[in-house]
């Protein structure tokens, strides 16, 4: 499988909301699946600092409290990272 990651975790990974937009409206996803890097396509976006990107994945379906990333929840990155405007998304959620 090597280092190989689906579009909507590179969409969510650059924080191109339009592209992960598309992705996730023409096609069937499952939002938790995981990269070879054990980051759920949530992880990515809250490491990054993409508000508006993580408000996306949270509306399809992303669970707010999936385990994975360097972090360990999206909650703990926020927190880690400082974005504490994606911390009171997560935690309206309910993080």
């Amino acid at each position: 499988k090597g280092s190989l990651k689906t579009a909507l975790h590179i969409a969510a990974n650059a924080g191109k909301t339009s592209i992960l937009q598309f992705i996730l409206s023409q096609w069937q996803f499952d939002i938790r699946s995981k990269s070879d890097m054990v980051n759920a396509s949530l992880h990515l976006a809250v490491e990054k600092g993409y508000p508006g990107t993580v408000q996306m994945l949270l509306d399809g379906g992303a669970d707010v409290n999936a385990q994975g990333g360097r972090y360990g929840n999206a909650l703990q990155a926020a927190s880690s990272e400082g974005h504490e405007q994606i911390v009171r998304l997560l935690v309206d959620k309910g993080a």
